[in-house]
């Protein structure tokens, strides 16, 4: 059925959004991807920073960025200070460093609470995919597309599917809540 697909899709797409959101977060760990929604006003115009230098880890709690166009290197240290990153950015002219800090047991538990936030509100997403997947076989069985007993299995199958990925997220969660806490 086109409603289960479309909301299967719809739900693979969130759970790939929430991995690439824990992906973000700052752990103690050099991570290229914490500098990922950090935009450089180039030339007028907000431009991710990846997109204006390499970001390379050249050791564990490193990150260096390497501007393509020397010219910009203050524009993307100011971007970088003004971020909400937490790091504070080293420059000699030619590449930035930044050092990632080591985080204490403080730190380590906001950001467990945080990962637990955003896994709340991939559930939420996923469970209205649910019901805008069961709302439209209802639709497709009122109009008489459907029978019932279509209805009852097709509303059997997105609950399942719906439990599928909530337990991938849920995984995503546990794995990313371990490596914030061994750093």
């Amino acid at each position: 059925m086109d409603t289960i697909e479309s909301a299967q899709h719809r739900m693979e797409k969130a759970v790939e959004a929430a991995q690439h959101d824990y992906s973000t977060l700052r752990t103690g760990r050099a991570n290229p991807m914490i500098l990922e929604n950090i935009r450089v006003d180039y030339y007028g115009t907000p431009t991710p920073i990846n997109q204006l230098a390499g970001i390379s880890v050249p050791e564990p709690r490193q990150l260096m960025v390497t501007p393509w166009d020397r010219t910009i290197i203050n524009t993307i240290l100011k971007a970088i200070q003004t971020s909400d990153i937490g790091m504070t950015p080293m420059s000699d002219g030619i590449v930035i460093r930044l050092n990632v800090p080591v985080l204490n047991e403080e730190r380590r538990k906001d950001l467990v609470k945080t990962i637990k936030v955003m896994a709340e509100e991939a559930r939420v997403r996923m469970r209205g995919f649910r019901r805008d997947g069961i709302d439209g076989m209802k639709k497709l069985e009122k109009a008489s597309k459907i029978s019932e007993d279509d209805l009852h299995d097709n509303e059997a199958e997105i609950q399942k599917m719906t439990d599928r990925y909530v337990k991938k997220i849920d995984e995503a969660v546990a794995t990313k809540e371990a490596e914030v806490m061994r750093v």
